[in-house]
């Protein structure tokens, strides 16, 4: 950001997700996973209201890139915990293989279009 304006290349860089790049480093020291709920700063989770017994559970699992959450067309909190926590209970390999998918097409057709596409609108 410049100018509290995203730069050109920004726009770039994070419609095609390439800023999420250096977090391979993450993954390659464990502390993260391609698939999985998105790591959050201390003051993403107190701004969320996610620091109590109720929230304990998203943690239970590595953090990572893409989640569904950042894969449904609304971003709000609600659904964010929604998804989140429906990934915690449905966690299979074929449902990282198909998140895993979803998220590689990002680059070559863009956010939304995978948005619609998951959703199932055109």
């Amino acid at each position: 950001m410049l100018n509290n304006e995203i730069t050109p290349l920004g726009k770039v860089l994070r419609k095609t997700g390439i800023d999420e790049l250096p977090q391979l480093v993450n993954i390659i020291k464990g502390q993260m996973s391609f698939v999985g709920p998105r790591p959050l700063t201390d003051a993403d989770i107190k701004r969320l209201e996610w620091n109590d017994s109720y929230h304990e559970n998203r943690w239970s699992v590595r953090p990572g890139i893409v989640g569904l959450a950042q894969l449904t067309p609304v971003c709000h909190k609600k659904m964010s915990w929604f998804y989140d926590q429906l990934y915690i209970k449905s966690h299979t390999l074929w449902l990282d293989f198909k998140i895993l998918t979803a998220a590689a097409l990002i680059p070559f057709v863009g956010k939304q279009m995978v948005k619609n596409w998951i959703h199932g609108k055109r």
